[in-house]
């Protein structure tokens, strides 16, 4: 009995503590990729705001590498006080698991789910020579077409990738896929009709659209989206599909309870002033605020999820 009363009051003496004294030091936000891309931006965007809240300097960190693994690997072993953090995408932290289940670094295990900080949608664009004005008409003509059809995407196993393959299973079409190096040059082939049709992003096809080159007939939320006007829903044509590119923080497993709160609050404060919304939402990303254990359920909804399509789709990386 006065063991386990020492144990409980030296686990209180230390949360009380943690409260107290968190952030005691400046707090690294880690992200697994090269600088310039959206959730570098984004971080980047929020970095001073969040530095202001919790009256620390916020540091962001690239390490690019190993699909983020490298990154992930770094922030896992660091510290668990909240000091070090982890920014990642809907790839890294609900795709991964299925892709690399025997990765030294694992979501469920190592991390704690901290918050989701933006989503965004792709659009599905056509080459103007197919006859589809909307979802509906594509996968009629993928359909009588048979065989024919082919889509392309940023890269095998990319989330562009399994957009396909989940409009595949849901809709009960047979498009191929058509794996390239990159965004750039899977639009270009689009553009130049070697691939019928491809899911990206809006920053990347829309400019296409406006200019004549691509046609696009649907958007990958499940609602309306402002910064797309006119362009429906792909759910409208094929209930219950949706595709959202998403960024998340997450923190080491054992990171106290209040440095948690503390960042979550931080960042829902963050995205709540109008000029950090303002400023992301011009690149055509909308800022998001959950609870830490909305998020946590978000991403273990999201990896089963995705898990069903890659096993689905007999999808492997290297």
């Amino acid at each position: 009995m006065i063991k386990t009363l020492i144990g409980v009051t030296l686990a209180l003496t230390t949360i009380v503590a943690s409260a107290q004294t968190f952030p005691g030091k400046p707090v690294r936000i880690v992200i697994g990729f090269p600088p310039g891309g959206g959730i570098d931006s984004v971080t980047r965007i929020m970095g001073p705001k969040m530095s202001e809240i919790l009256k620390q300097p916020v540091v962001v960190e690239n390490k690019p590498g190993g699909n983020a693994l490298v990154a992930m690997a770094e922030v896992a072993k660091s510290g668990a006080d909240g000091h070090t953090l982890f920014v990642g995408t809907s790839g890294n932290l609900a795709m991964s698991p299925t892709f690399f289940p025997n990765a030294p670094v694992r979501v469920d295990r190592d991390f704690v789910a901290v918050a989701q900080t933006a989503t965004l949608p792709f659009v599905l664009v056509v080459n103007p020579k197919v006859p589809a004005q909307n979802a509906k008409e594509l996968i009629a003509w993928i359909k009588s077409n048979s065989g024919k059809v082919n889509y392309s995407s940023s890269g095998n196993g990319s989330t562009l990738h399994l957009a396909g393959e989940l409009f595949n299973g849901m809709a009960g079409t047979s498009a191929t896929h058509i794996a390239y190096k990159g965004s750039a040059p899977s639009i270009a082939d689009l553009i130049g009709g070697h691939v019928h049709f491809a899911f990206d992003a809006p920053s990347l096809t829309m400019p296409q659209v406006k200019a004549g080159k691509l046609r696009a007939i649907g958007q990958t939320a499940q609602t309306p989206v402002a910064s797309l006007p006119g362009l429906a829903p792909i759910a409208d044509s094929l209930p219950g599909f949706e595709v959202l590119n998403w960024y998340g923080m997450v923190a080491p497993k054992g990171t106290p309870a209040p440095a948690i709160q503390a960042i979550a609050q931080a960042v829902k404060l963050t995205l709540a002033d109008a000029d950090i919304k303002a400023r992301i939402s011009t690149l055509g990303i909308d800022p998001v605020t959950t609870t830490p254990e909305a998020f946590g359920s978000f991403m273990k909804s999201e990896t089963t999820k995705w898990a069903g399509v890659i096993a689905r789709a007999q999808i492997k990386i290297n």
